[in-house]
């Protein structure tokens, strides 16, 4: 099998994406998401994290928590839309991180769970992907984990295994679009 190493956003989004690649590759999850804000968010979906890779027996490697480097690197996209080029350049952020990490460590293929999200555009992540497969010379999967109700499945899933399921994508920005909807 391919060792695949796996961008993990948060744990109820890895239980169904790791569930599909583990029947194809050897997976390891690797959770890198600095762009998550407030720290107490980002704590928990750590936490969540290993709560889920510790009771269905695989690996996740926890990077550092590095957000004054994602917040120099979105300075002046705080306005930008969701999918627009704030999120392009978090991916790329993170996905640099995790394919780094490939190359170093001996993985054949990263993919990530980003696609499961409804919020997020498939092809805008699979674009980054490609442009740091072809950096660092390792495959990258291009899958819309979302598709087949993905995103649902996996909702049900974090609900059996009791994961905390949060409300936002995760960037301060997300968290204050969602509360400005949630006013109106």
């Amino acid at each position: 099998m391919k060792k695949l190493l796996l961008h993990i956003c948060c744990a109820p989004c890895a239980v169904y994406v790791f569930k599909k690649l583990k029947e194809e590759y050897d997976v390891t999850g690797f959770f890198y998401n600095p762009n998550i804000h407030p720290k107490r968010e980002y704590e928990m979906r750590v936490e969540e994290s290993k709560k889920i890779s510790e009771k269905l027996g695989w690996e996740t490697i926890i990077s550092e928590y590095d957000v004054k480097e994602w917040f120099r690197l979105v300075k002046g996209h705080g306005n930008d839309p969701e999918r627009g080029d704030r999120c392009t350049i978090c991916f790329e952020m993170r996905f640099e991180k995790v394919f780094k990490y490939a190359t170093e460590n001996g993985f054949d293929i990263v993919a990530s769970t980003l696609s499961i999200s409804p919020y997020k555009n498939t092809a805008q992540i699979n674009e980054s992907g490609y442009r740091m497969s072809e950096k660092y010379n390792v495959a990258f999967l291009p899958e819309n984990f979302k598709k087949k109700d993905g995103f649902n499945i996996g909702k049900k899933m974090s609900i059996e295994h009791d994961i905390v399921h949060q409300n936002y994508c995760g960037c301060v920005y997300s968290r204050r679009d969602r509360n400005v909807k949630l006013k109106k």
